[in-house]
């Protein structure tokens, strides 16, 4: 049997304090604290929440001991609004903050490849996506949901992230 393989202690290993959080979060959004998970696990190095958050939010991230930031981006129209990063550490949120606030979103080859590092996707998935966006690949369209970024045909680092996604995907559906 080879550690791929092998089943994965699915056993929190944090404080009830921290699950709190995640339920906090989860009734906000299962996303959200599916993400809020991911990064306080570090399997995801930052994480990028584009719908509005209010102070209570807020506070359960920090309270689960993430960094957060509001950053300012506008639509091609000029309307602006606030997307919510977190990440355990503040280097990435500054690297982001300085790349993205007050500019338009988009969907350049330069902002996805700045997305894809900061966001810890997988580089070869990044690079295809730059070159064909969603292009067909070998993994089930059911690991493809519970992941955020598009996998790429024979991605060698795709396989490892899943089943930690899937993991975590599962437990926070416990919550």
């Amino acid at each position: 049997m080879t550690d791929q393989d092998k089943p994965m202690d699915v056993q929190p290993h944090w404080d009830g304090k921290i699950e709190a959080k995640i339920r906090a979060l989860k009734a906000v959004d299962f996303e959200l604290a599916y993400l809020a998970l991911l990064t306080y696990e570090g399997i995801k190095p930052l994480s990028r929440w584009e719908k509005p958050t209010d102070d209570r939010t807020l506070v359960a991230l920090r309270g689960m001991g993430l960094h957060t930031e509001r950053v300012r981006r506008k639509v091609r129209s000029g309307k602006a609004f606030d997307e919510t990063i977190f990440s355990r550490t503040c280097m990435p949120l500054e690297i982001y903050a300085e790349h993205f606030r007050d500019r338009p979103v988009d969907k350049s080859a330069e902002t996805v490849r700045v997305e894809g590092f900061l966001f810890g996707y997988p580089p070869c998935c990044v690079s295809q996506y730059v070159r064909q966006p969603y292009a067909p690949h070998e993994f089930p369209m059911q690991q493809q949901e519970v992941l955020f970024h598009w996998s790429c045909r024979g991605c060698v680092i795709t396989p490892s992230l899943i089943r930690h996604y899937e993991r975590i995907h599962r437990i926070v559906h416990a919550f």
